[in-house]
């Protein structure tokens, strides 16, 4: 990459999405996201020849097991309908007038005549807000309280004396974050921290799977001590939404106040909410393609991807259909086949729930709780309905999109 000034930064795994695609400098932004995507369209052949072998290979096991589609065959050892999929996909293509106030909002506030994939993680905020480790793991205890003592007693343990976090940047660690473990040990956290509000919303989010893994090896036998990834969503995104809930009745920084919103929005929403449900509906026509016996090939492929991107970004954002029609290929999600759309229903569960403690609602801590402990002893579907929400219709996703807008609306607000 090459800022303003010419001076050259090295791209890296780790420092991509983490610092160059959210620097201030708008040429950083541009020439990392050029050349890291430049890199993928020159091999665009080989990943494309790729992801159509796994898809194949998913067509030939639904017909062998007799399914109607290989949706059906995905969400069928779950017990989930495919009309949760499609719910979803419904759902989120009528909300998408949502998504394209926020993009005019955030290019007006940018000052920019149009805006690109690459400054959906540009600052909004004129000055950054630091939050030290130790800081972030009590503003995450304070707005995780109504879950009671004991749950806030061993996050923060597992963060400050039990060492669950390997959280700093250091040479050659990997990009993203993720939690891990096994029954029989505490669960273990990768991070990179930078004492952002993005980095502390990243810390809840992993510390909501940690609690997740936690509370169910304490609590199932081992044959049940695992969860579908149907549900693994839903509890990383319940704190985020805790967090903010929190923190938007509690802090009167304004600077904070956008720099949070923005990573609700333009971080954790945008990844969640319409990377990862654009992402579901190329997977889905790619399947059928496939299923009907049409070919897949990196042209298809790329320009399926750009123009659902075109569709998802509306009429003010520029989209570079070489570049972004790739984006595809840097999810490696879709090896795990119907994997993606579980983000999105994820976020809706986990809004759903925490809105029911944000309300005040009777007894909603304790379902909740009912959920972590559940792990895999009865079906995905089956849990979220006992804790309270029901993802066979659409009204989770549709009160997710009604907080997205309302941080939409206070965004607005702040920034005049």
């Amino acid at each position: 990459a090459t800022d303003s000034k010419g001076k050259k930064i090295e791209v890296t795994q780790g420092n991509f999405y983490s610092s160059l695609l959210e620097h201030p400098d708008r040429k950083v932004r541009q020439t990392a996201f050029d050349n890291y995507m430049d890199k993928h369209v020159e091999f665009k052949n080989t990943l494309a020849a790729n992801l159509a072998t796994s898809i194949k290979n998913n067509v030939f096991f639904m017909r062998a097991r007799e399914h109607n589609s290989t949706l059906e065959a995905s969400l069928f050892n779950n017990n989930i309908p495919v009309e949760v999929f499609h719910n979803l996909i419904n759902t989120f293509k009528k909300n998408l007038p949502v998504w394209h106030r926020y993009f005019e909002i955030r290019r007006k506030a940018l000052k920019l005549r149009e805006i690109t994939y690459y400054d959906m993680w540009a600052p909004l905020a004129k000055k950054k807000t630091k939050i030290p480790f130790e800081k972030a793991v009590d503003l995450i205890s304070e707005s995780l309280a109504p879950l009671g003592r004991e749950y806030v007693e061993t996050l923060r343990n597992g963060c400050l004396k039990e060492r669950w976090v390997d959280r700093y940047p250091n040479k050659g660690k990997a990009n993203g974050a993720f939690s891990y473990g096994t029954p029989g040990t505490h669960p273990f956290i990768m991070m990179s921290y930078t004492d952002e509000v993005g980095s502390m919303s990243t810390l809840a989010h992993e510390l909501g799977h940690s609690m997740h893994s936690y509370l169910t090896w304490k609590n199932q036998p081992m044959p049940y001590s695992g969860y579908s990834l149907f549900v693994a969503e839903v509890a990383s995104n319940f704190n985020q939404a805790m967090m903010r809930g929190h923190l938007l009745k509690t802090i009167t920084d304004k600077n904070f106040l956008i720099a949070l919103i923005e990573e609700a929005v333009g971080g954790n929403f945008f990844r969640y909410f319409f990377q990862m449900p654009t992402l579901a509906r190329f997977e889905l026509e790619t399947h059928q393609r496939a299923e009907r016996g049409e070919p897949l090939t990196a042209d298809s492929m790329q320009n399926l991807m750009a123009d659902l991107f075109t569709e998802g970004f509306g009429p003010n954002v520029k989209v570079d259909r070489p570049r972004v029609g790739m984006v595809w290929s840097t999810f490696s999600h879709l090896f795990a086949d119907y994997y993606v759309y579980q983000y999105a229903t994820g976020i809706s569960g986990a809004h759903a729930l925490s809105g029911r403690i944000l309300r005040g609602e009777k007894n909603a801590a304790e379902d909740y709780l009912g959920f972590l402990k559940a792990g895999s002893s009865d079906y995905a579907l089956n849990v979220l309905k006992k804790a309270g929400v029901d993802l066979t219709t659409p009204k989770a996703v549709e009160e997710t999109f009604a907080v997205m807008e309302s941080y939409i609306d206070r965004l607005e607000e702040l920034i005049g």
